[in-house]
C-alpha cells in the first residue's frame, strides 16, 4: 500500500507540474484586485483595526497605559514580519524552480524559528501588562484572543478552500507554501 501511495504522489508530481506552471504563469500578481490578497496600505488597515479592538477591549487604566507600547510595537512588528513573509511566499509561489525538498525544510526551519522569535517578543511585550490587568480585563483579553483565533480559522479555512479551486493541484506540488505558513 505504501508503494501504491508513493506511485501515485510521484505521478501527480509529474503530470501536475506543468499544469501548475501554466496556471501560476497565468494567475493575477500580489496585491492585484483578483490576487486575493491584501496589498501592504490594506494589512496596515487591518493591523490598525486589531490593535484598537484589543486596546478597546481591555480599557486600560491610566497606570497600565505606560505598558501599551512596547505591546503595540510588538504587536505591530509581528503583522509587517508576517506581510513580509507572505509577500514572498507569493512571489516564490509565482516563479517556477525545481523543488529541493533539503533546501525547502531549511527554509520552512528558519520562517519557523523567526515566528517563534518573533512570538516570544510578543509574549515578552504583554507581560508587564498582563500582570497590572485586573480579572475582568484578563477575560475580555481571552474573549478578543479566542474571537480572533477563530476569525484565523475561518480566514485559514476560506482560503484553503479558494485554493482548492483556483490551484487544484498546486496543493500538491507545494503543499506546505500553497497553504501559507503558520
Amino acid at each position: 500500500m505504501r508503494e501504491g501511495l508513493i506511485g501515485a504522489v510521484t505521478a501527480l508530481f509529474i503530470v501536475g507540474a506543468p499544469l501548475a506552471h501554466a496556471q501560476q504563469a497565468t494567475s493575477s500578481p500580489v496585491g492585484t484586485p483578483d490576487s486575493g490578497r491584501l496589498s501592504q496600505a490594506e494589512f496596515k488597515m487591518l493591523t490598525d483595526v486589531r490593535v484598537g479592538v484589543i486596546k478597546a477591549a481591555l480599557q486600560l487604566t491610566p497606570e497600565q497605559q505606560q505598558y501599551w507600547p512596547a505591546v503595540e510595537e510588538a504587536i505591530r512588528a509581528r503583522a509587517e514580519t508576517r506581510y513580509r513573509r507572505l509577500e514572498a511566499l507569493g512571489e516564490r509561489m509565482g516563479q517556477w524552480r525545481e523543488i529541493d525538498p533539503v533546501q525547502l525544510y531549511r527554509q520552512r526551519a528558519d520562517v519557523l524559528a523567526d515566528r517563534a522569535a518573533g512570538l516570544k517578543k510578543l509574549a515578552d511585550a504583554w507581560q508587564p501588562l498582563y500582570q497590572t490587568l485586573s480579572p475582568d480585563q484578563k477575560m475580555r483579553l481571552r474573549l478578543v484572543t479566542v474571537h480572533a483565533i477563530e476569525g484565523f480559522r475561518n480566514a485559514i479555512e476560506n482560503r484553503r478552500m479558494e485554493v482548492d479551486d483556483e490551484e487544484g493541484l498546486d496543493l500538491w506540488i507545494f503543499p506546505n507554501e500553497a497553504r501559507g505558513a503558520r
